[in-house]
């Protein structure tokens, strides 16, 4: 199973997100675009990531890939199925799913989900709100959805 994480900002949200990966079996996180790695530029662990992530960042692979193009062509060379989690016309609500393999792709925390994996996706799936928000945070949102997919 791998998380794709689409041009997030935080690198609190990533870390949160490698600690909840770690939680729920995630074998691999693939970094796309801006998003923060655990290791900077400089080779230098990324200490915000290292605060929220708490040893996850040194236990689950990563890799950043620099377009959304190269991520959704490593995940059909693996032949699983690529999930997108986002608001969006042709999302259908997320429920307890039976699947054994699969790649999740969360977006950025302003404009989502980039349009290419959106195209690409064999399904999107929503998280139904009741409240009066329209959103929760990207790592709360992650935690929801791997819950939903592996429990």
């Amino acid at each position: 199973m791998i998380l794709l994480l689409d041009n997030i900002r935080s690198s609190e949200n990533v870390g949160s997100l490698f600690r909840t990966a770690d939680a729920f079996g995630i074998s691999e996180i693939l970094l796309v675009g801006i998003t923060p790695t655990p290791i900077d530029r400089f080779g230098r662990p990324n200490a915000k990531v290292a605060k929220t992530a708490l040893g996850a960042e040194k236990t689950i692979a990563w890799q950043h890939l620099g377009t959304p193009e190269e991520a959704t062509e490593y995940i059909r060379d693996k032949k699983i199925p690529l999930y997108v989690l986002e608001q969006h016309t042709k999302a259908i609500p997320l429920a307890k799913q039976e699947v054994e393999n699969f790649a999740l792709v969360l977006g950025n925390e302003v404009t989502g989900v980039s349009n290419y994996f959106l195209e690409h996706a064999d399904i999107i799936f929503e998280i139904p709100m009741q409240g009066e928000k329209e959103s929760l945070n990207v790592s709360v949102a992650g935690g929801i959805a791997l819950y939903a997919l592996t429990a």
